[in-house]
């Protein structure tokens, strides 16, 4: 049976860096406009040691997620070795489209996938385009899409694309907006006569009792504020759905990949928050009976902050590259990826590299 392999793997970092420190003149406000009591250096302190978050990248004024989307792109190709007019899928997730410095209105008309591939200048009409929206798991949806469509036999090579820029969608007065940045990440997926690469998946969505609005548009935390819509998340409701469904449905795709959890190398987890996905991997493990082992799960959202689609991809790219924070995969090494985000939604794919 035909099989799927990631074959490349790109990343862009956004260049400029912003610290915590560089929150302390927000105005903080709770959701019904009143300042929060706390002062702000101990509302980020406090921030710091649930999500782990230090400092975060965000894209410079010229940039759009279209064009890091094209960056991380042509790092995969270029690692892959592949001819760009062979790409039969580009799949790019994504949750606001490209926004300009300035305006946070949304853009993704044309796809942000079709801008991708005119900017990568393939020229094959056989080359399909198109977007995903599928909150934080949308890059890992798109790796069981591009799965999906080579086990069907209608296509051999796929791109797959995670790329955000959250930093243009933050609204000031919400605390909640520290945790969220840019980046992308790609890889090349191609079919494969051989056992490894993808070996099971498992995707669902909770959209009840106000699930699908635990990650939204809404408006500003300043009540006086015009109608503009940021990003908004209830991260208290995030937290405790993620610690209760993310471990089951991570353990119900690993146990149909045919290997014993004591064979699991690595975790890529979304990287949203440090302390839920350390609680996640734990109560993952415990479902075995067992204690995560120390080194199985590369973390980079200290640094990168959560840029929601392209967390996985991009720390993917860290380690395969860069042995980031001293984590490598080997030939062989079974891995894991999971995701939850906006929708309710929350994906796995275990994966022999």
């Amino acid at each position: 049976m035909m099989n799927s392999k990631i074959i490349g793997t790109g990343s862009y970092i956004p260049s400029e860096v912003k610290n915590n420190n560089a929150f302390l003149d927000h105005s903080f406000l709770d959701i019904e406009g009143n300042k929060i009591q706390s002062e702000n250096e101990e509302i980020i302190d406090k921030f710091e040691s649930i999500t782990g978050i230090k400092e975060r990248k965000y894209v410079t004024n010229g940039m759009k997620s279209s064009d890091i989307a094209t960056e991380a792109s042509i790092s995969a190709i270029k690692s892959s070795s592949v001819n760009p007019e062979t790409i039969d899928y580009i799949i790019l997730a994504h949750n606001i489209g490209d926004v300009t410095q300035g305006s946070n209105q949304l853009d993704a008309m044309p796809s942000l996938a079709s801008r991708v591939k005119s900017k990568l200048g393939i020229e094959n009409p056989n080359c399909v385009a198109y977007d995903i929206l599928f909150g934080c798991p949308g890059w890992l949806e798109g790796v069981i899409q591009a799965n999906a469509f080579i086990k069907a036999g209608i296509a051999n090579r796929c791109l797959v694309i995670g790329s955000e820029t959250l930093s243009r969608v933050i609204d000031s007065n919400d605390r909640d907006g520290m945790i969220f940045a840019d980046g992308a990440g790609a890889v090349i997926i191609e079919s494969s006569n051989k056992s490894d690469g993808v070996l099971s998946h498992k995707t669902v969505t909770y959209s009840n009792n106000d699930e699908a609005n635990y990650i939204c548009y809404g408006k500003s935390n300043n009540l006086n504020s015009d109608d503009t819509k940021y990003i908004k998340m209830q991260g208290r409701k995030v937290y405790e759905f993620a610690l209760n469904k993310v471990p089951n449905a991570m353990k119900k795709c690993f146990d149909e990949c045919g290997h014993d959890i004591k064979d699991l190398k690595k975790i890529f987890i979304h990287q949203a928050n440090l302390k839920m996905d350390e609680a996640i991997v734990k109560r993952f493990y415990k479902l075995y009976d067992l204690k995560a082992p120390k080194d199985v799960l590369p973390m980079n959202i200290e640094v990168f902050g959560n840029s929601s689609t392209a967390t996985i991809p991009t720390l993917l790219d860290l380690v395969i590259k860069k042995k980031y924070n001293g984590h490598e995969i080997k030939k062989g090494d079974i891995i894991l990826f999971a995701s939850v985000g906006a929708g309710m939604n929350i994906n796995a794919v275990s994966y022999q590299y």
